[in-house]
């Protein structure tokens, strides 16, 4: 459709698209799971303790968690871009979309335990945020995933991964009664079908919690 939109449009080189009356096919819509406030606790847990590692992944599960953020966005931060003077997160975002995302005490407090940390580390006169374990080099987004999934995994839980946890800050934006177009900004949005889609797991257990309160069926 998009091709012979633009043939059509742009270059002008046919008058009438083939595509117009051909429907678009229905794709399934199913609920992504959220990650429970107990079991981003338990991940947490893992992080427990004063390695490096561990204070590492504790700053990056909660600036994931804190903020909604793409793995890509945590990944490629460097250290200028985080101000913990505002509390808030530079992010470089899809297309060039340049944001800036506050987040909480907790994830402040374990940023400046990393920094901390990072500046005693072999590596630490790089601009990237995330340093490797060892050979002084940075610690690229797909490491991370693979460290979000090992920490899901010794917490217990499978299916862990940090995409799950920007379901997880849409859900829990609008199951408060959160504003679409805030959102919209937080997670450097576009199209208004994202808050929707990414907030339909809220939207179902509203619906649910209007079910049982007007006791729908329940006279049967």
């Amino acid at each position: 459709q998009q091709f012979f939109k633009w043939l059509m449009v742009d270059e002008e080189e046919i008058d009438r698209s083939p595509m117009a009356h051909v429907k678009q096919p229905r794709t399934a819509q199913k609920l992504i799971p959220i990650v429970k406030g107990d079991e981003t606790s338990k991940i947490l847990a893992t992080c427990r303790g004063k390695s490096f590692l561990q204070v590492r992944d504790e700053a990056i599960i909660r600036l994931l968690c804190n903020t909604g953020a793409r793995l890509s966005e945590v990944g490629f931060l460097k250290v200028e871009d985080i101000d913990l003077n505002t509390d808030s997160a530079h992010y470089h975002g899809k297309g060039s979309k340049d944001r800036r995302v506050r987040f909480g005490h907790r994830t402040a407090r374990a940023l400046s335990r990393y920094l901390r940390a990072r500046a005693r580390h072999n590596g630490a006169e790089l601009p990237e945020l995330w340093l490797a374990d060892r050979g002084g080099r940075p610690l690229a987004p797909n490491g991370i995933k693979i460290m979000v999934r090992r920490r899901g995994l010794a917490a217990g839980l499978t299916g862990i991964h940090a995409h799950r946890w920007r379901h997880t800050f849409a859900h829990e934006w609008k199951g408060a009664g959160g504003d679409s177009g805030d959102l919209m900004l937080l997670m450097g949005w576009t199209s208004d079908d994202m808050p929707r889609h990414y907030g339909a797991s809220a939207a179902a257990e509203r619906a649910q919690e209007t079910h049982f309160t007007m006791g729908i069926g329940d006279h049967v």
